[in-house]
């Protein structure tokens, strides 16, 4: 039996912080994010039979809800079986599996997954995660065990209760299937699924084009995902070689990671001004290089932009809590596509730092690859 995380109150730390102190693997705190996840040390983890560590991110302590660990399965092996009250979702960044999945008393149903893809064991259902190579597996897992366990602050009750989420996962045999695409409001494409088998190759492009969002990025392409019923949701974002995102702030708790290319991140508090360079506040702007297993949080009311100094297409996967299926109290649509001079919290490129465009073309130069920004006027010049 797992005992309760708290047997009395401590101010200083939330019960997600007591218990991931509890559970005896590293945790890694910082402010912007990592850039590179699978570099990261990993111990034994008694509870799951592989090893772990924590990611801690500042955006993800003031949002409360996504919490973030790196989990290895060594080669051959199987983790314990689990179940949970928290969703989860979790990204193969290296290696090739398969998951069991049932209620209890009933039959397993099994996938197989590989380095690239996403899935999400349905909410409470017993799972169970097997290594089937000869190289260690690495995945990413989001959750929302903060504000589950913060709000239970009892492990016994979130990893013990017997209910049977029927409407999320009744044994259905085709549950583990890619999906399929619907219109959501404003025309935004999403891709209902419980499992998509590669983020990296697909939806975007020919035949099965994403949403164009020029809005968000010089010749970008947007496609939204949702899975397993949950409230975690996301999108994945494509844009071009030598183009980089507009600036934009929203509330805390969205986790990026980086998926192809590289390149780097720009992030600031939004008191700095839209122009924080010209402001003098250069040394306050967070630079925070990105590439595949990079990830990221930006902190309430920061901006943030997306920069691909890479040779292909650079494409990353945005996740957050409550989505246009399933809403909830805490998100709020506070116009991130919206020019912010009109209330929105975007900015458009004529009106960002002229270093963000200098520093940008000084970083392609290094590289060799060149820049296709559209021309902002002469005010940049």
């Amino acid at each position: 039996m797992k005992r309760p995380i708290s047997q009395g109150p401590r101010p200083d730390k939330t019960s997600y912080e007591e218990w991931m102190e509890s559970e005896g693997i590293p945790i890694v705190h910082a402010v912007g994010g990592v850039e590179d996840v699978r570099t990261l040390e990993r111990k034994p983890w008694a509870r799951t039979g592989g090893k772990g560590v924590f990611i801690h991110l500042q955006g993800m302590r003031e949002g409360g809800v996504s919490g973030m660990y790196v989990m290895e399965i060594p080669p051959g092996k199987a983790l314990e079986p689990e179940r949970h009250l928290y969703e989860e979702m979790l990204y193969v960044l290296k290696g090739q599996g398969a998951t069991e999945v049932w209620q209890e008393g009933e039959g397993k149903r099994s996938f197989e997954w590989g380095e690239g893809s996403l899935f999400s064991p349905p909410l409470n259902a017993w799972h169970r995660l097997y290594n089937a190579g000869r190289e260690p597996v690495l995945l990413l897992a989001l959750t929302t065990a903060p504000l589950v366990i913060d709000l239970f602050h009892n492990t016994e009750f979130v990893f013990g209760a017997p209910f049977a989420f029927r409407d999320r996962y009744n044994s259905e045999e085709d549950y583990f299937r890619t999906g399929r695409k619907v219109e959501r409001q404003k025309g935004m494409t999403v891709l209902e699924s419980n499992f998509i088998a590669d983020l990296r190759a697909s939806f975007m492009g020919g035949e099965d084009k994403s949403t164009d969002r020029p809005t968000k990025v010089a010749g970008g392409h947007f496609i939204g995902f949702e899975m397993s019923e949950n409230v975690v949701t996301g999108h994945l974002s494509e844009w071009p070689v030598g183009i980089y995102h507009k600036a934009h702030y929203h509330g805390p708790g969205a986790v990026l990671l980086g998926l192809k290319s590289q390149g780097y991140v720009l992030l600031w508090p939004k008191e700095l001004g839209t122009t924080p360079y010209q402001n003098g506040h250069s040394d306050k702007v967070i630079k925070l290089r990105w590439g595949d297993g990079a990830v990221y949080s930006p902190g309430e009311g920061w901006f943030h932009q997306h920069f691909n100094t890479g040779k292909g297409p650079a494409r990353h996967i945005a996740f957050r809590t409550g989505g246009a299926k399933y809403r909830v109290g805490f998100h709020r649509d506070v116009g991130t596509t919206e020019n912010i001079k009109k209330g929105g919290t975007m900015i458009e490129y004529e009106d960002e730092d002229i270093q963000i465009r200098r520093e940008f073309e000084v970083e392609l130069a290094a590289v060799g690859v060149p820049c296709s920004m559209p021309a902002i006027g002469a005010s940049h010049s």
